[in-house]
């Protein structure tokens, strides 16, 4: 523990204060390559709200002559490669989480950004974190442009600081909320130029719907509804149809699944959890004709591809990232009971015990979501 305090020390040092040093020794570097930098080194569902816009960016007036080069997150690299590869000329893939205890690859990587003479640098995430933050700084950019932000996604100590390292920081304005709409806002003032997307989108190619996907995972134990309960509503399920039912997930989330198969004891339920690649789930969210999750990656996989999904949510980011606006079409049918401390960006006012979800996820039953996912089944 307090080695890991120690590496983080030397990784907050590089971060805050070597990029006054690059600063300067960007004075020596010649002008500018034509060559942007987008980083975005948020979770997957983040990157499914995002990916169109780098296809935008390649092709707008102002940057379809610069290089595009993507700084994200290693858990989504491969559906980036598969998604977004011909837009790119370069690309780096981080675990933030990691690389926070890792000072040498910290500066290694700054460093090599740094010598890319980056013209632009871009980086969308309204709720600005500290990794990003110093890697935009170590680029020593002529232009660095992020949102104001606030003091969500860091400490008020760290965000005064990299603040600093920015160009320009745009204020999101009122009433624009959902994430969709705050990349959608970013991008087009960046560009100068409206886009022209009206919502998240992975083109697939068309194959008949068949088979239904439980998504149990929720990035955080405490914002997932309970197994006991997924696994009743499989057998719910069984009792009106005889579509196939897969459980689907990350390696991280085999023990949740392999509980919930076995507390529904159902027939024709099919645990894919670990054994699938991003893009293979992407592709058999396509094919399935409905999806059932928490707030995760895969609701907003299926409203990418069309699919029809449930998602059981809490308040933390109620409106933020579902349910979605009217405006963008196909998004989930959501599942869930207002409390007065909905929107609390997952602090949590009441005390839980560590096995306890939290209270806006858990006053959701089994009978309200069987009401939203009866009449979207098929025979």
């Amino acid at each position: 523990m307090a080695q890991n305090r120690n590496l983080f020390r030397l990784t907050r040092f590089i971060l805050l204060k070597l990029p006054y040093l690059f600063r300067f020794l960007a004075l020596f570097r010649g002008a500018p390559a034509k060559r942007l930098l987008i980083i975005k080194a948020d979770a997957i569902g983040d990157y499914i709200l995002f990916h169109n816009f780098i296809e935008e960016v390649k092709h707008s007036a102002r940057y379809r002559d610069h290089e595009i080069e993507l700084l994200g997150n290693k858990a989504w690299e491969s559906l980036a490669m598969a998604y977004d590869r011909e837009y790119l000329t370069n690309n780096y893939f981080i675990s933030t989480s990691r690389i926070a205890y890792r000072p040498m690859a910290v500066l290694k990587l700054g460093w090599t950004l740094f010598k890319r003479n980056y013209a632009v640098v871009l980086n969308p995430s309204s709720t600005r974190t500290f990794i990003p933050d110093g890697l935009a700084g170590l680029t020593a950019a002529k232009q660095i442009i992020g949102f104001e932000g606030d003091f969500e996604g860091m400490p008020k100590k760290y965000k005064v600081k990299t603040d600093k390292f920015y160009t320009t920081k745009l204020l999101l304005p009122t009433g624009i909320y959902h994430e969709f709409h705050r990349n959608n806002f970013y991008f087009t003032t960046v560009l100068g130029q409206s886009t022209a997307l009206a919502k998240p989108v992975i083109i697939m190619e068309s194959k008949p719907r068949a088979g239904i996907i439980i998504s149990p995972g929720a990035g955080e134990k405490k914002r997932g509804w309970e197994i006991e309960k997924f696994a009743e509503l499989i057998k719910r399920i069984r009792e009106q149809s005889t579509e196939t039912i897969y459980i689907a997930g990350g390696p991280d989330e085999a023990v949740v699944s392999q509980l919930i198969c076995h507390m529904a004891a159902a027939e024709n339920v099919i645990d894919l959890t670990g054994k699938t690649t991003l893009p293979q789930l992407v592709e058999r969210v396509a094919a399935s004709s409905l999806i059932i999750g928490n707030d995760s990656s895969a609701i907003h996989i299926a409203v990418a591809t069309n699919t029809p999904s449930v998602c059981i949510t809490g308040g933390g980011h109620f409106d933020r990232f579902v349910p979605y606006p009217a405006d963008i079409t196909g998004g989930p049918a959501c599942v869930y009971q207002k409390m007065d401390c909905y929107y609390c960006n997952w602090i949590c006012i009441y005390q839980t015990q560590p096995q306890e979800r939290f209270p806006c996820i858990s006053i959701v039953t089994v009978d309200m979501a069987w009401q939203v996912v009866r009449p979207l089944l098929r025979p």
